[in-house]
């Protein structure tokens, strides 16, 4: 009987049956020694698939769909968002913040912030200063921008100590409704006003203290810093060093230009005021402690 392919004489060893088999189970291990003229009628054309590059243009199209409606959306709300950073700024600062440690943290802390910055803004106003709206930026707090600085220390000083005193009152506040309602919550953010409030009265700019102690002598200044690199010794912080690092050009520059006949007119300040000041600054310092001590509460809630 005539065989209907022919193989090479290795398969031909192996009988009719075994070949046949042989290319049912596996074409490209016979089909692929015969020649174009000893294939099968029914044969069909194989195109083997072939490794696909990377589709750029697909993965272009994909991304520039949301890029655009990004930019549409910026191009039409843009400058509203501009307008209402304020809020923008603490929705996000509270959210980051209610990530972190929950509702009574993220809502207590940018409240906390808040009428800290209000402070700072109400006195800007007082002195008739321009003043922006407090921006929120997580993990360093808030801030105000002001277009023009106050005409000298003493006014500088009555600026820095604004925020730690309302701020203090609203930590107040916040303890005496933990106290009446026995709420541990609210003592432990009170507790956390508290520490803000005298953190920021470190004499190092950019924090308030710095303001405070052109008033009060510039040498604070250097004790403020000698405060911040303890603190980043002995707890160790990205933050920290980012604020150490501010206050020490901004000391170093202040120190530098102390002398200039219009810096030395800055910073006179009267016996008088100089006193009230002191009494203000230290004062507040020391009630910030008793409060901190007051409302520490273990962090189980």
């Amino acid at each position: 009987m005539e065989r209907p392919y022919l193989l090479d004489s290795s398969d031909t060893r192996r009988g009719p049956s075994r070949s046949f088999h042989g290319l049912r189970r596996g074409y490209h291990a016979s089909v692929s020694q015969l020649t174009p003229t000893e294939l099968p009628p029914d044969f069909r054309d194989y195109d083997p698939i072939q490794p696909r590059g990377t589709d750029w243009r697909g993965i272009f199209r994909k991304i520039w769909a949301p890029l655009a409606a990004l930019g549409a959306f910026l191009a039409k709300f843009g400058a509203v968002l501009l307008k209402f950073k304020f809020l923008f700024s603490m929705f996000v600062s509270a959210a980051v913040y209610i990530w972190i440690g929950g509702w009574w943290f993220g809502v207590g802390l940018v409240a906390l912030l808040f009428v800290h910055e209000m402070g700072h803004v109400i006195e800007a106003k007082r002195q008739g200063l321009p003043v922006s709206a407090p921006v929120f930026i997580p993990f360093l707090g808030a801030a105000i921008t002001l277009k023009q600085m106050p005409h000298n220390a003493w006014r500088e000083a009555k600026l820095g100590i604004a925020g730690p005193l309302l701020g203090s009152a609203g930590a107040l506040a916040l303890y005496i409704a933990g106290v009446a309602y026995d709420s541990r919550p609210l003592k432990a953010i009170a507790f956390l006003g508290f520490f803000i409030n005298l953190f920021n009265l470190l004499p190092a700019s950019p924090l308030d203290g710095g303001r405070i102690a052109a008033a009060l002598h510039p040498a604070m200044w250097f004790a403020g810093v000698a405060g911040l690199v303890a603190l980043a010794i002995f707890r160790p912080n990205p933050i920290l060093i980012i604020i150490l690092l501010v206050s020490a050009m901004e000391i170093w520059k202040r120190w530098q230009t102390r002398h200039h006949p219009e810096m030395q007119e800055y910073y006179r300040v009267s016996p008088r005021r100089r006193a009230i000041m002191a009494v203000l600054y230290f004062g507040l310092a020391a009630a910030l402690v008793l409060g901190m001590n007051a409302t520490h509460v273990p962090r189980s809630f």
